[in-house]
């Protein structure tokens, strides 16, 4: 019997025994590892989800702009050439020599100047023929108006003294002499007016730009061939005119007095003031554009004609309108986004007048002081809270 109990608290072979410390402290401290470890893992699990939440509920800022009200315009560029005011080659009237030449070109003239001289021997020899046929005949009309008036004087003293085809033939004779002396005093007078054309003078104050003779050339009378040579050319570039096209789309803002902008580029791009003087009130049919001119003062002869410019025109202007930016419309869109009163985002279809480089007009859709949503619209949709943040367009920054 002792044996059995013997063997009864004899330990098997490879297996250690189970201490009892263990069973008291191990499992428990078991347990709150576990329950630890399961904590971490849920917490990590609902840290994403905390702030997928937060990110849900946070409110975007959006850059907007009211719309309010401007005087808005289309501006035009076309290019252009100055000419002068008033250009002239000047031709003589009849044909001579060159006798004298007061000019040369750059110089400045007055109207009524002399110019030029030319010699015609022959031409004051007929006027000299003239004045001696004058005095002829001025001296044949004195002697018949004198005998005449003499034979009236003693027929009112003593009627029936003198026959009458006396009478007829003294006064006949008077008038063919009076007749006489006024053909006379023609044929002077044409053969002056001859004399005086061979001095050329200024028509109008300006610049000789072009001299073509010298003293001593043959020049033909102007009236005589095609190929006549002129003398001189004179231009007036006190005041220079622009003439340029205005397609038929802008015809209808062009109007007498209008300002414009002249800007030349061999200047430094300088700009002068002008006016539109006159347009053409026509169309070309095969331009499709009217001719529209300028005058613009040159008073210190800066420019010269045949200098390039641009001509920098107001058309289609609008007075008081609604506008908003051009970034506020997306390309090819009609339709806007606007945060109403509530901070929620509307979509409004609008319709849209000119455009310029930084705005367009409002015709519909819209009302003073709505606020226009700028920049990307991808980021919101319509219906969306957003906060509102009034900024400038990036076209005035």
């Amino acid at each position: 019997m002792n044996d059995a109990h013997r063997s009864n608290h004899t330990a098997e072979p490879g297996r250690r025994p189970v201490s009892g410390n263990w069973l008291r402290w191990g499992m428990p401290l078991t347990a709150g590892v576990l329950i630890v470890v399961c904590l971490i893992v849920a917490l990590a699990w609902r840290g994403p989800a905390r702030a997928g939440t937060s990110a849900a509920t946070e409110i975007p800022a959006v850059a907007v702009v009211k719309v309010d009200r401007e005087n808005l315009y289309k501006e035009i560029t076309i290019p252009a050439e100055f000419r002068p005011y008033n250009e002239v080659e000047l031709h003589a009237k009849v044909s001579g020599y060159v006798k004298q030449m007061n000019v040369d070109i750059g110089d400045k003239v007055k109207p009524g100047e002399l110019l030029a001289v030319l010699e015609i021997p022959e031409l004051q020899d007929e006027l000299d023929h003239a004045i001696a046929a004058q005095q002829r005949a001025a001296a044949d009309f004195k002697d018949a108006h004198l005998a005449y008036t003499r034979l009236l004087e003693v027929n009112k003293q003593h009627p029936n003294l003198i026959a009458q085809q006396d009478l007829d033939t003294a006064e006949a004779k008077d008038a063919t002499s009076a007749g006489a002396l006024a053909e006379a005093k023609s044929e002077v007078q044409k053969y002056r007016t001859l004399v005086s054309y061979t001095r050329i003078t200024a028509p109008f104050g300006g610049v000789v730009t072009k001299r073509y003779v010298d003293p001593g050339a043959l020049i033909q009378a102007g009236t005589s061939s095609q190929q006549a040579m002129p003398l001189v050319r004179v231009s007036d570039n006190n005041l220079l005119r622009l003439d340029f096209p205005v397609s038929v789309d802008y015809v209808r803002g062009i109007h007498l007095g209008a300002p414009a902008a002249v800007i030349v580029d061999s200047l430094g791009d300088r700009t002068f003031d002008g006016k539109i003087a006159r347009f053409s009130n026509k169309i070309d049919d095969s331009t499709r554009t009217m001719i529209v001119e300028m005058e613009v003062p040159n008073p210190t002869l800066e420019l010269f004609p045949g200098m390039y410019a641009k001509v920098e025109i107001k058309v289609d202007q609008r007075e008081h309108v609604l506008t908003i930016p051009v970034e506020a419309v997306a390309s090819g869109s009609t339709s806007v986004l606007v945060v109403n009163g509530a901070n929620t985002v509307e979509e409004r279809s609008v319709r849209l007048g000119i455009e310029t480089a930084s705005k367009y007009e409002v015709v519909a859709g819209l009302h003073e002081g709505d606020l226009v949503m700028l920049g990307n619209a991808s980021q919101v949709t319509a219906g969306q809270k957003v906060e509102p943040r009034i900024t400038a367009p990036l076209a005035r920054q």
